[in-house]
This record gives C-alpha cells, structure tokens and sequence, in this order.
C-alpha cells in the first residue's frame, strides 16, 4: 500500500514536473509567436498600403488625364466656335453679294434694252457740245462724232464694245477742259493764213502769227478773233513757250475767250437738264 502510494506520487511528480515544462514552453512561445505575427502583419499592412497608394496613384494619373482631355476639347471647342463665327460673317457676306448679283441680273434686260437709246443720246450730246464749244480741232472732233454715228447703226458690233468707244470719246473731250495745248493751222475765218494756236483749256484759245507780231483771242459771244496788243501779245507769246516745254509754267494775264459766269450757267442748265431726263 506504501509503495502504491510512493510510485503514485511519484507519477504525480512527473506529471506535475512535465505539466510544469509544458506550462512554461506555452508561457515562452507567445511572446516569440508574438513578434512574428506583428511583423508578418506589419508587412502585411504595409502591402496593403502599398497597393492602396498604387490605387490613389492610378486615379491621380486618370484624373489628370481627363482633365487634359478637358482642357482639350474645350480649347477646340473655342476654335470651333470662332471658325463658325469666321464663316456666318462669310456667308453673310457672300449672300449680301449674291443677291446684289441677281439684282443686277434682273435688271439686265432693262438695261440692255435701254442701252442703245442711252449711246445715241450720249452721241447726239457730244456732237452738241463740239458744235458750241470752242473752234478747236473742229474737224478732228466732229470726224471722231461722225465714226461714233456710224458705228451705231452697225448691228454685228456688240453693245459693250459701242459703250467702250463712246466712253473714250467723252474722256478725250474732257481730257481737253484740263490740258494746255499749241499746234500749227489755218486761221478759222481765214484758211489762206497758217498760224501757230495756243489753248488754254477750254476757256481760252489764240493764235500768233509765225513771225510772232500779231495775235488774238477768240470770242466766243461774237464767234470772232479779238486782237492782242502790247502785254496781252508779250503773255500769248510766253504761254507759247510753256505749252511747248521751252519755259517753266507761270501764270498767265490773258483775256479769255468765254465769261466765266456764262461757262457756269450751262453747266448748271446741263446739269439741270441731265436731272430732268433721268
């Protein structure tokens, strides 16, 4: 019974002694376990973390991306919108100018049918002014009315080469209102003479005999020569000079041919005249 009871304690001994071991195994591998579970989370949430800032970095990256394409487009979006503004102005433009086309297109034929009416007219006006201006180049101008009359009645020339040519007849009469001119002649009155004629315009015309001695002035209201003396002749004979490049320009003290006041009432009368025809 003793020794029951000492192989039994002594069993209890062990136990106890084991149990003890295992007690302090189990208290000391926690502690170790312990830290590596901190690091194996710690790396753990490191990846986590790591892998979440890849996340915000990739959104970041989209963001800006879109943003740019924003940017983008709405820039395009301005260029658009003024190209579009470029071309309404244009086609404003454009339409403005097509419909003053079909203006014109309509008006053709009531343009080409008053068209030869207009040039006669224009004709017989230039063969009257001629007739009571100045006796100029008379044969000259009247020969150049007659080539116009004759051109009309021509039924295979085309209707703006006639405009063309009647115009340039009209700039040539004009061109004579503006120009100092001297050429050689007969005497209107007189073709027995040859004399040298000065024309100032179209408010002045003269002669000088060649031997520069005597001269005159033509007037127009007795449609007759005027002689020239003393300072009138010195000034015909100097404006001979200027209009033929021999002295330099300078006023001249001559009597004209036509009053002012009357060169001034028919262009009024013209004007007034052109007015009612219109």
């Amino acid at each position: 019974m003793v020794a029951n009871d000492t192989r039994h304690r002594t069993r209890t001994g062990w136990c106890a002694a084991w149990a003890g071991m295992a007690l302090l195994t189990s208290l000391a591998t926690p502690a170790w376990a312990q830290q590596t579970s901190l690091r194996e989370a710690s790396a753990q949430a490191q990846q986590t973390q790591a892998a979440l800032q890849e996340k915000i970095d990739a959104a970041d990256d989209e963001t800006r991306e879109l943003l740019t394409r924003l940017r983008d487009a709405s820039r395009d979006a301005s260029r658009l919108e003024r190209y579009n503004e470029e071309l309404s102005r244009r086609n404003e433009t454009q339409a403005a100018l097509i419909e003053r086309r079909r203006e014109a297109i309509d008006q053709l034929s009531v343009t080409r049918e008053a068209l030869p009416g207009l040039l006669r007219d224009m004709v017989t006006r230039l063969r009257t002014l001629i007739e009571a201006d100045l006796p100029f180049l008379r044969e000259e101008r009247l020969a150049r009315v007659e080539s116009l009359e004759s051109m009309l009645d021509d039924s295979e020339m085309a209707a703006a080469d006639k405009l063309d040519r009647v115009l340039s007849a009209w700039r040539t009469e004009l061109d004579y209102g503006r120009e100092m001119d001297t050429w050689q002649g007969t005497l209107v009155g007189d073709e027995a003479r040859q004399v040298d004629y000065l024309r100032v315009g179209r408010v002045g015309l003269y002669y000088l005999t060649p031997d520069g001695r005597s001269g005159a002035v033509w007037r127009a209201d007795e449609r007759a020569w005027q002689p020239l003396e003393g300072d009138a002749l010195d000034e015909l004979r100097k404006g001979m000079r200027i209009a033929r490049d021999q002295r330099a320009p300078a006023l001249l003290d001559l009597p004209v041919s036509v009053a002012l006041e009357t060169r001034a009432s028919d262009a009024a009368n013209s004007s007034a005249a052109e007015d009612e025809e219109s």
